[in-house]
């Protein structure tokens, strides 16, 4: 009687651990797997009218999450992929607003939204406007919301009239420089042609300034720099990487210098600022962090964000917020019953744990 009764208690835990995991594999996914790059589910322009408030649609946003209008179809059989409408600047500068951190972007990007508009308003009144360069090097650590913000500003930059399309193609010298002769400018082409009426994000570009005389990445450069030429109303090129390498990076090559002359950096978060992200993704993922677990939060991030480089900022946040959701489903595996609110909170106990050598990473 007693193995029977041991047999069932174990299986009534195997079915709760599947269960948590289930759910916190779903919890996860709704975030997204790049903590600041997937986008959330979209918002159609009626609800955007319909007197949603700004600050509901801006918690689904907080961590880079994309929220776009309906599409606008093409017409039918035209092999085109359906263009989003330009979004209401306001509302994208609601959002930018809503981002933890970024203070000194914000600024930056508020500056460069009031000199577009100014000279957009001069060139309609038959004033002399001086051509403006908006291709722009992004400089700062890993996880620093770099891809967020360069989302965020093709969608801006579409919303001013500026590019057709307003989308975001993401690459590196991966999907650039190819290894044999010739091959890397068709390769940068087909990029190119993707990111055409959207912005180009090229992540490490310093990456692109290889060394030897078998490396391709000049090649890469060189074809880039001559699409940006010949396709300046509705290309826009967004460079990063970290601080000194990228300085060195447009340095490198007088085209570059000549074209990318707004720079924006990105700081690190502050151990606060990272404490707020943490609590966020909570609250997106429906997940009620204690009252005491916060402080221990802060200062988990605190004693493991030693070098921002290789803790990653928001990334590490992610991390750090994952290996506590192991700890949980570790917990919780160990009760006979599991209710609804204990699905939904984490504790003082399971911060401690993920904190420990070896805990968080998928062991009961």
């Amino acid at each position: 009687m007693e193995r029977k009764d041991i047999s069932k208690k174990d299986q009534i835990i195997l079915q709760q651990m599947e269960v948590i995991r289930t759910m916190a594999e779903n919890s996860l996914s709704r975030m997204g797997t790049d903590f600041w790059g997937t986008p959330a589910p979209s918002v159609s322009p009626e609800k955007r009218a319909g007197g949603e408030k700004d600050g509901a649609v801006l918690e689904k946003k907080e961590t880079g999450g994309e929220e776009k209008p309906a599409s606008t179809q093409p017409a039918e059989g035209s092999g085109q992929e359906a263009t989003p409408p330009p979004e209401k600047l306001e509302d994208l500068q609601a959002e930018l607003d809503s981002y933890i951190g970024l203070e000194a972007v914000k600024r930056e990007v508020r500056t460069l939204i009031n000199l577009v508009t100014v000279h957009q308003m001069r060139e309609k009144n038959g004033l002399p406007a001086p051509e403006m360069s908006l291709h722009m090097v992004f400089s700062g650590n890993p996880g620093t919301g770099k891809t967020t913000v360069a989302r965020l500003m093709a969608r801006i930059y579409h919303s001013l009239g500026i590019l057709s399309k307003g989308q975001l193609v993401e690459t590196d010298r991966s999907g650039l420089v190819a290894g044999y002769v010739g091959q890397t400018a068709i390769k940068t082409r087909k990029v190119l042609e993707k990111a055409l009426g959207g912005v180009l994000f090229i992540d490490e570009a310093y990456a692109l300034n290889g060394s030897g005389d078998n490396d391709f990445g000049q090649e890469a450069i060189d074809t880039v720099l001559k699409y940006m030429e010949d396709h300046r109303d509705d290309l826009v090129v967004i460079v990063a990487g970290y601080d000194g390498l990228m300085d060195q990076f447009i340095r490198s090559n007088p085209g570059l210098e000549s074209r990318f002359n707004r720079f924006l950096h990105f700081d690190d978060y502050t151990p606060d600022e990272m404490l707020a992200i943490f609590q966020m993704q909570c609250k997106k993922g429906c997940y009620e962090l204690e009252e005491t677990a916060a402080e221990q939060v802060k200062a988990l991030i605190v004693q493991e964000n030693t070098d921002p480089v290789s803790f990653g900022n928001a990334r590490g946040v992610r991390n750090l917020f994952e290996r506590v959701l192991v700890c949980q489903a570790n917990r919780l595996a160990q009760q006979e019953t599991v209710t609804r609110e204990d699905l939904m909170r984490l504790t003082a106990e399971d911060v401690r744990r993920a904190g420990e050598p070896g805990e968080g990473e998928g062991k009961p």
